[in-house]
């Protein structure tokens, strides 16, 4: 990808998400009362209504769930290339919307095991890419 991609702004809400990417590690919020997992962050459950939540490691694997191909340049990206929905292993439905970075946008398909790696872009942000799984699993 080119330089210059506009960088996320991180706020109380994201910023825990934010701080994991930093340590290599996908932490996806998750209610303690009954193991849902909310992305993006909300105040609440959508599955039982708790409030209880705390960030929690996920396995960083998941299969594209779908995709589009963007041919259109926008700043820090060449065009064409693919945004990619990750379906992650942990619970149907946590899905990511990101970049698959080993493929290019001609060969995307959906079902493609995926798994995260992360990408520093600047001394604060740390981004959460996707790439094929070397064992090819689902």
């Amino acid at each position: 990808m080119a330089g210059d991609r506009p960088l996320p702004q991180p706020d109380e809400d994201t910023a825990f998400f934010w701080n994991g990417c930093r340590e290599n590690k996908l932490l996806i919020l998750r209610c303690n009362d009954c193991g849902t997992y909310i992305h993006l962050p909300k105040p609440g459950c959508w599955s039982c209504g708790g409030t209880d939540l705390a960030p929690a490691p996920v396995s960083g694997r998941g299969v594209v769930h779908t995709y589009t191909v963007n041919h259109t340049p926008l700043p820090g990206f060449d065009a064409p290339y693919a945004i990619v929905l990750v379906e992650l292993e942990e619970q149907k439905g946590l899905r990511l919307v990101t970049n698959l970075v080993d493929v290019g946008p001609d060969a995307v398909e959906i079902g493609t095991p995926v798994e995260v790696v992360f990408e520093q872009v600047s001394d604060d942000v740390t981004l959460p890419l996707f790439r094929r799984r070397k064992d090819g699993a689902a």
